[in-house]
């Protein structure tokens, strides 16, 4: 039968589908989780980089918001294009318009093209350090979907390049990167990533077993909270580093005490083999990240 035959309730429908172009089908702009999770560590940096008793500059945040909007979709392009096999295979990725064959592939270069051209023109809206800061940062967007399939610790360089941010949103505002806060600001951002895509991770352990996926969630196994509050000491430690570097006060380091607290009954309370709990464990992250930007502003005031 045509592969557009499907049942519809009680009923099947023999129309075929009409056309389908990936803007709003593919995972193009994807769960807000992750846009929210790449953007956070910008909002951070920007914080840190607005002079003492100001606010941030709420231009440049709403400017990198765009940015983390249209950045996170194209990375969910990027992604889908080179999983599409291995998601064909994953009860939870199969209905992904790529791995469904609802979209071509030519179709998905032309939506990633229209993604990157408009990520572009927000780029161009920075100094030229931000420009070529950001633009260093396309090799590893394209290049961490293969990580999986060579190495046990993809979920490393995803945080390499998720906060890739925390070094641009400062250099947004000052002009270039004041390295003793903005690289301890990164490793920090790196370290929390290990925690929340670690957590993600768990929900296709099972899956990624039979197809050869790998992943932190497989290297760790049972010790995975062990090392989950190792990262989440060094994400700790790295946020006090960079708070002393530039000034900070009570309030920042009030929200890392509970950005410590947060991930702790994160980590205490997580059940690594129920992957209903893993999601809500990652989507909470999005509440460390703000807790810890809205320390950074009260404690620039």
């Amino acid at each position: 039968p045509a592969p557009w035959l499907r049942a519809e309730g009680f009923a099947v429908t023999r129309q075929p589908p009409a056309p389908r172009f990936p803007l709003g089908s593919t995972r193009g702009f994807c769960h807000p989780a992750g846009t929210w999770l790449l953007y956070l560590p910008c909002s951070w940096s920007i914080g840190l980089a607005a002079e003492p008793g100001c606010l941030p500059d709420w231009q440049m945040l709403s400017l990198f918001g765009v940015g983390a909007v249209l950045m996170r979709g194209a990375g969910c392009t990027i992604n889908d294009m080179w999983d599409r096999d291995y998601d064909r295979k994953v009860a939870r990725t199969a209905s992904r318009p790529l791995a469904a064959g609802e979209i071509s592939t030519l179709q998905s270069f032309v939506f990633l093209g229209g993604q990157l051209s408009l990520a572009l023109c927000v780029l161009l809206c920075l100094n030229y350090y931000s420009i070529v800061l950001g633009a260093a940062s396309l090799s590893l967007v394209i290049t961490y979907p293969l990580m999986k399939r060579i190495t046990y610790w993809p979920q490393l360089v995803l945080g390499l390049t998720f906060n890739w941010g925390a070094l641009l949103g400062w250099s947004a505002i000052k002009g270039s990167c004041d390295w003793s806060v903005c690289l301890p600001l990164y490793l920090a951002g790196v370290a929390w990533t290990l925690v929340y895509d670690t957590i993600y991770a768990h929900q296709d352990k099972r899956d990624d077993v039979v197809i050869g996926v790998k992943s932190t969630a497989l290297q760790f196994k049972e010790n995975t909270k062990q090392w989950l509050s190792g990262f989440s000491l060094a994400m700790l430690l790295s946020l006090c580093v960079a708070g002393m570097n530039c000034s900070q006060t009570f309030p920042y380091y009030s929200s890392v005490a509970a950005v410590g607290a947060h991930l702790a009954h994160q980590i205490y309370t997580l059940d690594i083999d129920k992957p209903e709990d893993c999601w809500k464990k990652f989507a909470s992250n999005r509440t460390v990240g703000v807790v810890l930007f809205t320390g950074i502003v009260l404690g620039n005031l």
